[in-house]
């Protein structure tokens, strides 16, 4: 850092806990929401329409990769 040089908002970075905290919750959101797709769709949703529930699994079978990609994102190394 330079003399004079005065950090902004932008610049200073959360600290790795708290980092760590963010993307385990949404690790966490996005595959209870998986879970809620897959029991909802064949459970409930398939009885009045099957391709609604086919849908909703597809939705869900993409949302786990999607979540670990999240809590990968921008690790420490």
């Amino acid at each position: 850092m330079t003399r004079g040089h005065r950090l902004t908002g932008g610049e200073v970075r959360w600290p790795q806990s708290a980092r760590l905290r963010r993307r385990r919750r949404w690790y966490f959101a996005l595959m209870g929401v998986c879970l809620v797709l897959i029991v909802l769709a064949w459970n409930v949703v398939r009885l009045w329409s099957t391709t609604a529930a086919v849908v909703m699994s597809v939705v869900a079978a993409v949302l786990p990769p999607i979540a670990a990609v999240v809590a990968n994102w921008g690790e420490d190394h």
